[in-house]
């Protein structure tokens, strides 16, 4: 954990980061590697990996750098990825079922434990090796197993009065994929909203302004 207890935004942003190009490192059997070195992998400072390194401590050695699996594991703990927290995921449609198929929940520090769904024609099909249930058994099945994640793959209307009945049954964190900005009115409860229509338009924004700005130029050079 942090050696102050606060750790900011930015910097948690950032560690998921450090924990995938680590582990593309591992892969390619880098033992060690510098801050300057994993700066420019990343495109950022060695300045910066350090200051954010050393919000938990620092890992580093002296004329050494990082030793690169030791670090790996180190940030993954930091993660939580060594937990792996219960997980269940609501709303088995087009983008749960890609959800469940493609995302290595274990690897990320959950276990998917179950797929519930509202339509009756999802009942008991199998995805990513769960079996989908109705929603109408949400409540036994989380007295009973207890899970501390939900994964939220809904529409909108649905997402508010489903978060409040989970956080009822014990769940501690929402991976939000609904188009609701979702503030559950629990203290200590964890919410990650992602809305994918967001990120493509700051795909479209950025695309539209190097366009832009290449337009401009174009313009410029014709008149000189």
């Amino acid at each position: 954990m942090s050696k102050n207890g606060t750790v900011s935004a930015s910097v948690i942003k950032r560690l998921p980061r450090y924990y995938r190009f680590l582990g593309e490192l591992i892969k390619q059997g880098t033992e060690r590697i510098s801050s300057r070195e994993l700066a420019a992998l990343m495109k950022l400072t060695a300045s910066q990996i350090r200051q954010d390194l050393n919000c938990f401590g620092g890992f580093g050695q002296q004329g050494y750098g990082y030793n690169v699996e030791e670090l790996h594991t180190q940030i993954g703990r930091i993660l939580g990825v060594d937990r792996k927290f219960s997980t269940i995921l609501i709303g088995a449609g087009n983008l749960g079922r890609a959800i469940a198929s493609h995302i290595n929940f274990e690897s990320r520090g959950c276990l998917l434990i179950g797929m519930f769904d509202s339509n009756p024609k999802m009942t008991g099909k199998a995805v990513a090796g769960s079996t989908v249930r109705h929603t109408d058994e949400l409540e036994f099945f989380c007295r009973t197993h207890k899970p501390e994640v939900a994964v939220l793959c809904i529409p909108k209307d649905n997402t508010q009065a489903i978060a409040e009945q989970l956080v009822g049954l014990g769940v501690k964190a929402f991976w939000n994929f609904s188009h609701y900005d979702l503030s559950v009115d629990h203290e200590n409860i964890v919410v990650e909203n992602v809305h994918l229509g967001d990120s493509l338009l700051t795909l479209t924004y950025r695309v539209n302004h190097l366009l832009h700005s290449d337009d401009e130029q174009e313009q410029k050079d014709k008149t000189e």
